[in-house]
């Protein structure tokens, strides 16, 4: 809360939990449903990590984090939920995810090594597939990345990619299309959890199936037209002077840094 302005940022916990809960139930056919508490709930939560509590009260049984900090905070308060690091865990921290019980993402042949040669047995991780965004994955020769896990050891636990452009379906279909002959590389009926699509994936398109899984991100918030959601966040100040302009007259902003 800014005191000087008497400006802050209201969050509803139930209306969050109530989200999470529509969205499950307008989406039944998915096993795991990942809620996104990244950048502390897109900037929403706070240190009591209530707002990560609302979602996984709604019903999300796994939650996504982008970095290991974020992931052992989080494993600090929430001792059972599965944690996954959607992004790159530096190698020296990597024994840090098997304390904490989190699991990995390995993107790259070059960040399997980095497990590899430190002999991390209990590691549990995610295979991330490359279809287009061109941040983090591997898009070619799933194969023998995976069989060179399984071969030291590290649990494959899931698959998964991001779909960039969601709205426009001739890009859905390309990088779908991409994610799913890779797929085909090997058996995934040894794979527990394979999950592609997010928010506007997830409403705008019917589930593939090889998917079993599915992230909630920024549609916990009510940022969807297709499913009945509520907007659990304002934001609240007050009117300190109003002025009375003549037409062609303007309001100039000036920012102070």
């Amino acid at each position: 809360m800014d005191l000087s302005r008497n400006t802050y940022l209201e969050v509803d916990l139930e209306k969050i939990k109530n989200n999470v809960k529509n969205i499950i139930s307008k989406f039944p056919e998915y096993k795991y449903h990942f809620g996104v508490v990244k950048a502390n709930c897109y900037g929403i939560d706070n240190d009591d990590l209530k707002v990560t509590e609302a979602i996984i009260d709604g019903g999300c049984n796994y939650l996504a984090v982008a970095t290991l900090e974020e992931a052992i905070r989080v494993r600090e308060k929430f001792k059972d939920i599965p944690i996954i690091v959607l992004g790159h865990i530096n190698k020296a921290h990597l024994k840090d995810a098997i304390e904490y019980n989190i699991t990995v993402t390995i993107h790259s042949e070059e960040s399997l090594e980095e497990i590899i040669n430190q002999n991390l047995n209990g590691l549990k991780a995610h295979i991330k597939i490359n279809t287009g965004m061109n941040r983090l994955g591997i898009n070619k020769n799933l194969k023998d990345l995976y069989e060179k896990c399984i071969s030291n050891n590290i649990e494959i636990e899931g698959i998964f990619s991001h779909i960039y452009n969601a709205s426009n379906e001739e890009d859905y279909n390309k990088q779908i299309e991409i994610f799913e002959k890779l797929l085909k590389e090997i058996d995934i009926s040894k794979i527990k959890i394979i999950h592609i699509s997010a928010s506007e994936a997830l409403t705008n398109y019917k589930k593939i199936e090889e998917a079993n899984g599915c992230r909630l991100g920024i549609i916990m918030y009510g940022f969807s037209e297709k499913v009945e959601l509520e907007s659990p966040v304002k934001l609240i100040s007050e009117i300190v002077q109003i002025h009375d302009l003549k037409k062609g007259e303007v309001v100039r902003i000036q920012w102070y840094f």
